[in-house]
């Protein structure tokens, strides 16, 4: 964020050049934009900036964070509350980073910083030393993120539903912690929070969250509204200068139906109804005339029609093991894919199961060269198995990750990048009788990869294994799914974002702290 002010009320973006918007065409579908590169891998974008008369005395801003929302949507026929409160010219598209996942677009719209720097390249994580791969782990709170160093500067925060926010020092905060046995089957429904007890006076109110609402085929607009609710006793209980709330409605259908449908198009209406009662409720609060709401979903989705199985290919290749139970031995495998929709990372181990070191030689100058030598190997072999399979649109080595800024040691050694029209499957099965017993759960734990088969109901269990159900997918960075940005409420009444082409997902937050005039936390100072 830089420390100038413009005197216009148009907002001064940085403009990106040639070299940053070359494309990479795929079909018809979609064009797979090049990311930015900067020093140290990063994608970034200097803030939006506005003087006193564009953004007026803003003491409050609420952040709608509504995933699958794009500025098309906005219209005076599927969603007119939103269309009258944000008209075109408050609206632009919000390029999100790569990848375009929902881990590492939520950390980087609220610390400022890609995925290089932040480390999150994906939902899930891949213990290099244990050799496992895990989503969706709920005890992280070391991001340093807008509602954090906004507390630290003395502005009164709260965070809805985000994820990672167990532990966090928001002054408010709401995040599912469900109490599970060690097989995760639920026990009995909990959220953790801040202040404590806040969840039970809001179960009190509005009974215990309904988490089968909010994932598994059961999903549907009452996991958001009891999400909205919350963010209503949260205002009316704690005034939070800076409110940030998780809207996930749009995201079951986004991948159940894809963003075409028809079933989109009324989800959008019923988006459109829910966040209509939460503005007309911040519209009768005491400091509405200083607030600015600030409207962002972390990407758009693609429409899709081919899963792709890169474990399978591993399996089948003898490069990936089984177990008893029918489940990835990943410690003993020389190559495993963690798939996390359109991207897998792909980590390569030429030593698993070969008890590489036990030897009393190891560790001379010619065990090093043949352990190079074989882990080359094996990495040459892997990454030439699955670049060759449909559906599979690009390779990222490691001399391209900081281009595409995801030069992280968390990165897989090499990385997928699917078609528009395709999204990568867990699966190193064929046979459903070989699946693991977790796959037909709902389980988003124990699963090595995203699951979006999740959504479904199964023939033999509770989940489907039929992975061609799933119509969108979201990851790949394409100008036809980017999310949404705008700007708007009394405070922020002049915006104009009508010449701004895109705002880049590392913007957002030092954009926030420009209109709440934050002092404390911005990037230039959490770099020094």
């Amino acid at each position: 964020m830089t420390d100038d002010t413009t005197d216009d009320t148009v907002p001064d973006t940085t403009e990106r050049t040639d070299d940053e918007t070359d494309a990479e065409t795929n079909g018809e579908t979609g064009t797979q934009s090049t990311p930015i590169e900067t020093d140290g891998g990063t994608v970034e974008q200097d803030a939006l900036e506005f003087d006193s008369e564009t953004v007026d005395s803003t003491g409050r801003l609420i952040v709608l964070d509504v995933v699958g929302l794009q500025p098309q949507h906005i219209d005076a026929e599927r969603t007119p509350t939103l269309h009258s409160f944000f008209p075109d010219e408050r609206v632009t598209d919000l390029r999100p980073p790569f990848p375009a996942l929902t881990v590492p677009a939520q950390t980087t719209l609220a610390t400022g910083t890609g995925p290089s720097e932040h480390g999150d390249v994906s939902s899930g994580e891949f213990d290099r030393e244990r050799r496992a791969a895990e989503f969706w782990e709920r005890d992280r709170a070391d991001r340093d993120r807008i509602w954090e160093t906004a507390s630290e500067a003395g502005l009164t925060t709260g965070v809805l539903f985000f994820q990672h926010l167990i532990g966090t020092t928001a002054d408010v905060a709401v995040t599912p912690s469900p109490i599970e046995d060690e097989d995760n089957n639920l026990i009995e429904m909990n959220c953790w929070t801040n202040p404590d007890g806040f969840y039970d006076d809001l179960q009190e109110a509005y009974a215990h969250f309904p988490l089968h609402n909010y994932w598994g085929p059961g999903a549907n607009e009452e996991g958001s509204k009891w999400i909205l609710s919350a963010a209503r006793e949260a205002v009316e209980r704690f005034d939070p200068d800076l409110l940030w709330v998780y809207v996930p409605h749009l995201d079951y259908v986004g991948q159940s139906d894809g963003p075409s449908s028809d079933a989109f198009d009324a989800e959008l209406e019923t988006v459109d109804e829910m966040l209509g009662g939460f503005l007309d409720f911040l519209s009768g609060t005491d400091r509405w005339d200083e607030t600015a709401i600030n409207l962002i979903s972390e990407y758009g989705f693609h429409d899709v029609e081919q899963p792709v199985f890169p474990n399978r290919a591993l399996h089948e290749a003898g490069l990936l093991e089984t177990d008893a139970e029918g489940d990835a031995d990943i410690p003993n495998s020389a190559a495993f894919a963690m798939v996390d929709h359109q991207l897998a990372h792909v980590y390569v181990d030429a030593d698993a199961g070969s008890g590489a070191g036990s030897d009393a030689n190891a560790g001379t100058d010619t065990d090093a060269e043949t352990d190079a030598t074989a882990s080359a190997d094996a990495l040459e072999t892997a990454r030439e198995l699955l670049a060759d399979l449909d559906g599979v649109a690009t390779v990222i080595d490691d001399a391209e990750k900081a281009e595409w800024g995801i030069d992280h040691p968390n990165a897989g050694d090499f990385i997928l990048v699917a078609e528009p029209d395709a999204w990568f499957q867990y699966y190193w099965w064929t046979d459903h009788d070989n699946a693991p017993p977790y796959a037909t759960d709902m389980d988003i734990h124990d699963k090595p990869g995203f699951d979006p088969c999740e959504l479904f109901f199964g023939e033999d269990g509770m989940v489907s294994l039929d992975p061609t159900k799933v119509s969108g997918s979201h990851g790949r960075v394409d100008e036809s799914a980017y999310g949404c940005y705008a700007l708007g409420g009394p405070a922020a009444h002049n915006v104009d974002l009508s010449s701004v082409d895109a705002i880049d997902a590392t913007a957002v937050t030092p954009t926030i702290e420009g209109v709440l005039e934050l002092e404390y936390g911005t990037l230039d100072q959490r770099a020094e």
